[in-house]
């Protein structure tokens, strides 16, 4: 099983280990996109702080970053798997796994980045700041500009496999499986049922949504080899207590009522 994630905006600080070696990196076929990204990230950060801080859409108390992505190069790395924090990298719990657990997520679980296209737990990334949705001067929307990069990357490593998607919108625009990975795709939406007056009420709530991902995931790592057709897919997670409803063919509702 290939299962997709989406990055958190929250990392950890700098390690303290050696700067970025992009030729370590997962996916070598992005490194060509992954340079390109990167020199138009950094000389934009190099620059005019404000025009930075406008095309990356952060707020003043963020205006640290700006310099932050003006020294990636230099910057102390860290695996990927520790340097995203937040809701549901926490549920996630990468540090508290069993060993058997992590080699079950170094091998299935693909990290989506505006800026490296897409990362294994293990790569060695410095903490930066990009988000999908930002058009940068040189290469343009990065939603866009990934789509062919990581067509071509991910493809082959979906083949044969059960495709867990559960990225949040911004990331699923950077690569659609297509043909038969898009047959073998599960998106996964979770929905918070409330009772109101009497009526049930569902409704996406964004910690909900990223908490319960968060668990689900750890659940399969920790449950065993993970399944290997959609249908066992959801069979593993009604095994694992979720109340799992299936509204279309690659698409399944996680109904929870609290966290």
């Amino acid at each position: 099983m290939l299962v997709l994630l989406p990055p958190s905006e929250g990392k950890a600080g700098d390690g303290t280990g050696a700067p970025l070696d992009p030729a370590g990196l997962s996916f070598p076929a992005l490194a060509e996109a992954r340079a390109a990204v990167l020199d138009d990230l950094v000389t934009l950060c190099s620059g005019d702080e404000e025009k930075a801080r406008a095309v990356l859409g952060l707020s003043e108390g963020l205006r640290g970053e700006v310099a932050k992505n003006a020294r990636l190069r230099e910057a102390p790395a860290r695996p990927a798997g520790e340097l995203y924090t937040g809701v549901l990298y926490d549920a996630l719990g990468l540090d508290t796994l069993d060993a058997a657990a992590r080699r079950r997520a170094r091998a299935s679980l693909v990290v989506f980045s505006g800026l490296w296209g897409a990362l294994r737990i293990t790569d060695r990334v410095p903490s930066y700041r990009c988000p999908a949705g930002v058009r940068l001067p040189g290469v343009g929307a990065l939603g866009t500009y990934w789509r062919g990069p990581l067509g071509a990357a991910l493809e082959a490593e979906a083949a044969g496999r059960v495709v867990l998607d559960l990225r949040s919108s911004a990331y699923a625009a950077m690569w659609r499986p297509g043909g038969e990975v898009a047959r073998r795709t599960v998106t996964v939406r979770v929905l918070q049922s409330r009772i109101v007056g009497g009526v049930e009420k569902r409704s996406v709530v964004s910690h909900f949504n990223k908490a319960t991902k968060g668990r689900l995931v750890r659940g399969l790592l920790q449950a065993g080899p993970l399944p290997r057709t959609p249908e066992k897919l959801t069979g593993a997670l009604r095994d694992l207590g979720h109340t799992v409803e299936t509204p279309a063919p690659g698409k399944l509702d996680i109904v929870v009522t609290e966290l």
